[in-house]
């Protein structure tokens, strides 16, 4: 059974507020600047329980950092932009064919994956952000 703790309930009520991903730090930061008390290390927690149960997706930024965001059911990957973080579920039937291609030609059943796309959105390149080749 899922315990639903005053703290989970919390930090889940700012990912409903929240757009694109986000770091458990920043949501630390904000629940304190809004007044609760919180723990990082409870933040931490919660946002965990949270990707277990299926309510958040993580994924890790090129520097490694996990960043979090309430996403869709539906199985999907994300083109996420690395100048402004704004993401875009897609679906990719061709990555799933590739995929089970692949784990059947090794033997390998049950499997899943997960893809994200890191680049520059339209507006960042636009307005001169810096892309992965240049320096920042």
């Amino acid at each position: 059974m899922i315990r639903n703790t005053r703290q989970r309930t919390a930090v889940n009520a700012v990912f409903d507020e929240l757009e694109g991903f986000h770091s458990a730090q920043e949501v630390h930061a904000r629940m304190r600047a809004a007044g609760d008390s919180i723990g990082l290390s409870t933040v931490y927690r919660a946002v965990q329980a949270l990707v277990d149960d299926g309510e958040l997706d993580s994924i890790r930024t090129d520097a490694g950092e996990a960043i979090y965001r309430r996403c869709s059911a539906r199985h999907h990957h994300h083109l996420v932009c690395r100048a402004c973080g704004r993401t875009e579920e897609v679906e990719g039937p061709a990555v799933e064919r590739w995929a089970d291609r692949v784990a059947g030609e090794h033997g390998f059943v049950d499997v899943t994956h997960t893809l994200e796309i890191f680049g520059t959105c339209a507006a960042c390149h636009s307005a001169g952000a810096p892309s992965a080749d240049q320096p920042g």
